[in-house]
């Protein structure tokens, strides 16, 4: 029987638990990552302003701490 769900839930079944025929879960399949092609990465990329790396580093320096001390 395990197995039978484990292959239903390879190919995306869900299963409904219920105790005394009432609902009380849900058993779905974990989300598959997929890929994305790098063409439509660059593609959604193409018109965005570019980045100043000093600027980010100086960014991401005061979100780490925001209040440095003298050394």
């Amino acid at each position: 029987m395990s197995g039978e769900i484990m292959r239903g839930l390879d190919r995306g079944e869900e299963y409904t638990i219920t105790r005394n025929g009432v609902p009380v879960g849900l058993l779905t399949p974990v989300a598959r990552r997929r890929a994305v092609p790098a063409g439509r990465l660059v593609a959604l990329f193409a018109d965005a302003p570019p980045v100043d790396l000093d600027e980010l580093h100086r960014d991401l320096d005061r979100a780490v701490d925001p209040e440095p001390r003298a050394g």
